[in-house]
């Protein structure tokens, strides 16, 4: 008969898919995600299962921003922009909607100095969904339908609001076009700013996150969607002391350790830095130990 013609067709083409093991990990991760989430039955379409495998489980993320030193003012502007708008949507309706969370947040600055741990932090602090959006699953020849996959991103949001989508080395994906670009590139980015756009024209919770190295990479239209802008710096003096400090406080230090002294000899390090130090210096005795053995 034509229906089981139709369902042995079906059959060969998903068993030679090759790509069909990928897509079900993808399904299954989506489940064991929103089952923790009290969301098993939450109806997804199959890129929406793709997307969701990018949710991070809020108690996998272990980063407070009282774990985060030197960066106070910062933490306090996302806190009025985007936590309480996030939190607290009661508070922030307004008429002429100037009141909401921003549609696009960017962290900017030098390699290490905290703009994932960060955004992990905010996520962690507004109880907001966290989508850690890898683009190489919008960019894989195996799925072949990018725009439709950008297109879940969103709908996946407004399904699982509060939400942050997180991109990080957001350059690397958003960056400046060019004539030289391939068709199916620009139609992704070209799709993922109308929906973007679309945040603009209804109450969602959506916030999107990007981190980058190279700011002036990405391009203008799309920076203009992220109005809120943080410049993370190498840290100074005061802030690498916060820094040390919280790596350093279940570490038992010598009666004489100098703090300051270790504060001068590491300027220009990054946090990133400064925790590889500290690893490097609680493991010299634990080496002593082991050749001891």
């Amino acid at each position: 008969s034509q229906v089981a013609l139709y369902y042995g067709v079906k059959w060969v083409i998903n068993s030679i898919d090759p790509f069909r093991k990928k897509k079900e990990d993808a399904k299954l991760k989506s489940a064991r995600v929103l089952g923790k989430l009290g969301l098993s039955e939450l109806d997804l379409s199959e890129h929406e299962q793709v997307i969701a495998s990018e949710v991070v489980w809020p108690e996998d993320i272990q980063v407070h921003f009282k774990d985060i030193g030197g960066l106070d003012p910062i933490i306090e502007s996302l806190q009025e922009t985007v936590i309480y708008p996030l939190c607290y949507p009661q508070l922030f309706q307004s008429a002429s909607g100037l009141l909401g969370p921003p549609k696009g947040v960017l962290l900017y600055g030098p390699p290490g100095c905290g703009k994932t741990m960060l955004a992990k932090a905010l996520a962690k602090e507004s109880g907001a969904t966290f989508v850690n959006l890898h683009v190489s699953i919008l960019t894989e020849k195996w799925f072949g339908e990018s725009q439709k996959l950008v297109n879940a991103i969103f709908s996946l949001a407004k399904k699982l609001q509060p939400v942050i989508v997180f991109i990080d080395e957001i350059d690397s994906f958003l960056r400046e076009r060019k004539n030289s670009d391939h068709e199916a590139t620009s139609m992704m980015k070209a799709e993922f700013m109308s929906m973007w756009d679309g945040l603009g024209t209804d109450n969602s919770r959506i916030v999107i996150l990007g981190a980058t190295n190279r700011p002036n990479d990405i391009d203008k239209a799309f920076l203009r969607r992220m109005p809120k802008r943080f410049q993370i710096k190498l840290p100074d003096s005061e802030q690498r002391d916060k820094v040390l400090r919280l790596l350093l406080k279940e570490v038992n230090l010598a009666h004489d350790f100098d703090m300051s002294q270790l504060v001068a000899r590491t300027n220009g390090y990054s946090g990133s830095d400064l925790k590889e130090l500290c690893r490097n210096a609680v493991m010299i005795p634990v080496r002593e130990s082991l050749r001891s053995l």
